[in-house]
């Protein structure tokens, strides 16, 4: 019988890497999907060098075309990481830029959808009898701040989904799982909010000692996914020590 099965959103870097990284150490084949098809051969191909199970699909979550025949294409699931996502501008909601709101709203909202969807009759039919959707979120989903407005709308979008979803799933065999990760230093999340400037990017951590890495919260899923069937982790909220809220952030000098 094929192995457990983990299917890994956004894994070409960061979170979505390191993830995929974890649940093959820990025993699961990994699926792992995103837009940038050279990034997730070259990750399939090092966890396959090890001796892990590892395919590599390219996907846009976006496109549900795209969804509906991943899955489709699919044998089994039994854990969904819909980790795809990210943030664009820092703009006041006064003068920011809709077109930049609905992007994260496709990628960080509509994309959890897409997946979730298609990929609920494997999750609920899971050999297991033990499927799991985690969304990865953030701390973003739980408070606002300012610049950040488009960014907090998409992700408390994406909270309130793994919310109602998991009120609609009661007493079905499948856990929602929910992490919301605060300041988590990767070497793309702020380059990319920030259109590519290395400077702005790197002020966003600038006098942190220790923000989190991609590894931290990969652990942190790992973490959870790997817990007994009967144990749903709803909402797992993970900081810096640095980091006291969205907005509070000690910063050494």
């Amino acid at each position: 019988m094929t192995n457990r099965t983990a299917v890994i959103s956004g894994a070409s870097s960061g979170i979505g890497a390191a993830t995929a990284r974890q649940l093959a150490e820990a025993g699961y084949r990994v699926v792992l999907t995103a837009r940038r098809r050279d990034r997730i051969d070259a990750l399939a191909e090092e966890l396959t060098g090890a001796g892990h199970e590892a395919v590599a699909t390219p996907l846009d979550v976006t496109d549900r075309a795209a969804v509906d025949a991943f899955a489709a294409g699919l044998d089994r699931c039994d854990v969904l990481i819909n980790n795809a996502g990210g943030a664009l501008g820092t703009d006041p909601v006064a003068t920011a830029d809709p077109a930049d709101w609905r992007t994260m709203y496709e990628v960080n909202v509509l994309g959890v959808l897409h997946l979730t969807q298609a990929l609920l009759p494997a999750l609920t039919g899971s050999p297991s009898g033990d499927g799991t959707v985690l969304v990865v979120s953030s701390t973003a989903g739980h408070a606002t701040y300012e610049g950040g407005g488009g960014y907090v709308a998409a992700k408390h979008g994406a909270h309130v989904l793994a919310e109602t979803l998991r009120l609609e799933l009661c007493g079905q065999p499948v856990r929602v799982i929910e992490i919301a990760p605060g300041m988590v230093k990767t070497d793309e999340f702020a380059l990319t909010r920030f259109r590519g400037d290395a400077e702005r990017a790197a002020k966003v951590y600038e006098g942190v000692a220790e923000p989190l890495t991609a590894e931290d919260v990969a652990d942190t899923i790992t973490w959870t996914v790997t817990r007994p069937p009967h144990v749903n982790v709803d909402l797992l909220v993970v900081r810096p020590r640095a980091q006291a809220s969205n907005s509070k952030v000690h910063r050494e000098r």
